[in-house]
């Protein structure tokens, strides 16, 4: 089996991999040296008529929904490109940002298309690798020799930033169009070469340790130890990186970790409802002057976190990154001494994650203006399919177009059951019956108008700008266009 790179970007259109859509998928195949491998991909997809994108996304990507329609493959036609012909066995699946927004489009894309959601970052030899924390760690221990730009904050502070266009300005990298999908890959390989180049020690241990049985190695609860960790959670004042430590097993098989740059003993009188408390305070009262967060967080091994030995820390990390390592020791040692304190941190993320998966399951839905409104593509995470029916969605996706007209698989999870009448409708629409065309209707409308307001809102606010180029007010007429087509009761 050979072992090979995909570098991959999407465009979407808008930021939740649930109820968002892919436009744009571009990527490219090097061999593990970074060499180009063949042809590029650069894919759109169509956008159904179930769907308003976000103004906003789509003002960045500059791609119109009729351009999908007029250029672009169906989801069905391209979760299959996906599956069968780019995400082969051996392939690393590797992009920037990815665990948490292209990975997660990606998941969603292949459950709408009854396909296993995950099946393309694990099974045979295939893994997939984030390279923005790598971009972190080696900016907050190996700068050396690579040009790391700066932004200037509300406070007029130069404050470090890790954009993709940034970090190819400052190198001399061509990337000439930003927020293209292709032009972001090409962009990426290249910042790939330099860290490889520039700092081939660190940018080869990460990229053996993105398997989370390394990481295990490294963070557990069996032989617990400080170690290195850069996280888009932490400080940006020192880099995204401190030293952690483990201290509590996690929901889902992953590990609770303190930040011990923070001395635990100012925490230790807070009980478990105080901790819980803590970790579920909103965003806005998470920005007050007074709160005070709690230094802990979930490190999950399978989204390729940035760890390494406390033993790469040189005298000038610990400088640059103000860690005291006596500080750190008596951390070590009070964490020790009090498991009391590290129950009640077990307890309240386990408790935490309880009172989610409640809301979940009285809700999948949450989130949609319409009680009536339910919505299967949302439901990913709402528990594994049973063994039979993972093997009747491989049916489903290999039937013929003719053959989903009368095709009933006899599912055990009911969200199968009403996601096969979505699949029917967006890529196999002239399948539904008079019953399902009903059934699809009134989801779409109900679907589109729990959009609208959000949609209207971002719209308004775009067309009132005054220092629009053709191009934006070309996508706002189109995005008006669109509105009248999907739902033209709309006023």
């Amino acid at each position: 089996m050979k072992k090979t790179f995909f570098f991959y970007d999407l465009e979407t259109s808008g930021f939740s991999p649930k109820s968002d859509r892919i436009m744009q998928f571009a990527g490219q195949r090097t061999d593990l040296d970074l060499n180009k491998i063949g042809e590029p991909v650069n894919i759109l997809v169509r956008l159904n008529d179930d769907v308003l994108p976000s103004p906003n996304a789509l003002m960045v990507t500059k791609i119109s929904p009729q351009q999908t329609l007029d250029e672009g493959y169906t989801e069905a036609e391209f979760a299959k490109i996906a599956a069968e012909d780019i995400f082969t066995p051996g392939t690393t699946a590797v992009g920037y940002n990815s665990v948490r927004f292209d990975d997660e489009h990606m998941r969603h894309l292949f459950w709408r298309n009854f396909y296993d959601p995950y099946e393309w970052q694990w099974k045979d030899g295939r893994s997939r690798w984030d390279l923005l924390d790598v971009v972190r760690m080696v900016r907050a221990l190996r700068p050396e020799n690579i040009n790391w730009p700066f932004i200037e904050n509300e406070s007029g502070e130069q404050i470090a930033a890790n954009k993709l266009e940034l970090l190819t300005k400052v190198n001399g990298i061509e990337h000439e169009h930003a927020h293209d999908a292709m032009s972001d890959v090409d962009g990426l390989i290249d910042v790939a070469k330099l860290l490889k180049q520039k700092q081939p020690q660190i940018f080869d241990y990460l990229l053996r340790i993105r398997d989370k049985n390394e990481v295990k190695k490294l963070v557990n609860l069996d032989n617990p130890a400080p170690f290195v960790y850069t996280s888009g959670r932490l400080s940006a004042e020192f880099n995204k990186t401190t030293i952690a430590y483990p201290v509590a097993p996690a929901p889902n098989r992953n590990v609770v970790v303190w930040d011990l740059r923070y001395d635990p003993s100012e925490f230790l009188e807070w009980s478990t409802e105080d901790i819980l408390k803590n970790l579920t305070t909103s965003w806005d009262d998470r920005q007050k002057d007074d709160f005070k967060p709690l230094p802990a967080k979930i490190l999950q091994y399978n989204k390729c976190p940035a760890v390494a030995p406390i033993g790469v820390l040189n005298e000038d990390n610990y400088k640059d990154l103000k860690l005291d390592p006596s500080q750190i020791k008596k951390n070590i040692i009070f964490l020790k001494k009090n498991p009391h304190f590290l129950e009640n941190i077990r307890t309240a993320f386990e408790d935490k994650n309880k009172a989610m998966r409640v809301v979940f399951e009285d809700n999948p839905s949450r989130a949609q203006s319409s009680p009536k409104l339910s919505k299967p593509e949302s439901q990913l995470y709402n528990g594994l399919l049973p063994d039979n029916d993972r093997v009747k969605i491989e049916g489903v996706r290999n039937a013929k177009a003719r053959e989903l007209a009368d095709f009933h698989p006899g599912f055990a999870d009911d969200r199968l059951l009403e996601l096969l009448l979505h699949y029917k409708a967006r890529s196999f629409p002239k399948t539904l019956s008079a019953e399902e065309k009903t059934k699809w209707e009134e989801y779409r409308i109900l679907n589109l108008n729990s959009m609208l307001p959000k949609f209207m809102a971002e719209l308004k606010e775009i067309a009132e700008r005054d220092d629009l180029t053709s191009d934006e007010e070309f996508i706002i007429e189109e995005l008006k266009l669109w509105l009248e087509n999907v739902l033209p009761d709309n006023e």
